[in-house]
């Protein structure tokens, strides 16, 4: 059975119980994440799942609350391998390859803790402690800038990406959907209601859907440019004809009781599938309908 653990089902702005976006999947044995939020190396351990596990990352895009924690999940992975581990893929839009060379190069940001680790006594003897030998190789990362199409298939599941409309032309922006033999997850990322995004998401189990705010409210206040509100979500997944609907990248209003309600309720007038309002460190199972 393929799951899917919540790691950030918030915004830019950090409460208590939500901050960023950030997901990881396990299908078919092998692991994988769609986004890097804040806190999503701690919070993926919060939920069983240790960084050397993870071989793949998706990025929708490349605004702070879905990748800051990249660089902590990068490291992290590395520091605690032994060298047995399948080198890590990392797949998202335009910038992909030059933030990881930033945080891992020769000369990158980080270059100097990893350089340290390496050459260090007490770090090399650390790393044969765990079941490394030395010497101890540098991080090493397949980084791929992609656009839309087929991104990557694995030994039982592929995952394809489509463009999602958000803040181009400054940053581009990317929903994927994965297929496997349990099922299909639409990954909207951030994004307003579109064709693309619908056509990716076209009869699919689950659509994981960013959900800013009451629809009402953000037309009144000029915030429904490039991103989904309550009926924006529930619009496109009900033309799609998802399965499931997930809503994530919900803001401090609408995760507040009151609105919380009464946005369910609006998603509800609009989708006729099942509806789950998202709670970080939460997993959901992948039925295939």
């Amino acid at each position: 059975m393929a799951d899917v653990f919540i790691l950030g089902a918030g915004t830019p702005t950090p409460t208590p119980s939500r901050w960023g976006s950030a997901f990881a999947v396990k299908v078919g044995g092998e692991y994988m994440m769609f986004d890097c939020g804040p806190a999503a190396t701690h919070k993926l351990v919060k939920m069983g799942i240790v960084p050397t596990r993870v071989d793949y990352m998706f990025f929708t895009h490349h605004h702070f609350d879905h990748d800051v924690d990249y660089p902590c999940f990068l490291l992290c992975r590395w520091d605690q391998s032994i060298g047995k581990e399948n080198q890590l893929r990392v797949y998202g839009p335009t910038l992909t390859e030059t933030l990881t060379e930033r945080i891992l190069g020769e000369n990158g940001a980080f270059a100097h803790d990893w350089k340290a680790r390496v050459n260090h006594p007490l770090s090399q003897r650390v790393h044969v402690n765990r079941g490394g030998t030395l010497p101890r190789k540098p991080p090493s990362v397949l980084a791929s800038d992609i656009g839309p199409g087929l991104v990557h298939e694995g030994r039982e599941w592929r995952v394809t990406a489509a463009p999602a409309e958000h803040v181009q032309p400054f940053l581009d922006s990317l929903a994927y959907r994965l297929e496997s033999a349990e099922g299909s997850i639409v990954f909207t990322g951030d994004t307003q209601p579109c064709r693309s995004v619908v056509e990716l998401a076209r009869g699919a189990d689950m659509m994981f859907c960013m959900c800013w705010d009451d629809q009402e409210r953000m037309d009144q206040v000029g915030e429904s440019g490039g991103q989904c509100g309550t009926t924006g979500a529930a619009r496109m997944a009900q033309e799609a004809g998802v399965k499931r609907l997930v809503l994530v990248h919900i803001g401090p209003h609408l995760a507040s009781h009151g609105p919380m309600e009464k946005g369910i309720g609006d998603v509800r007038r609009v989708y006729d599938g099942e509806v789950i309002f998202a709670d970080e460190l939460m997993s959901l199972p992948l039925v295939r309908s």
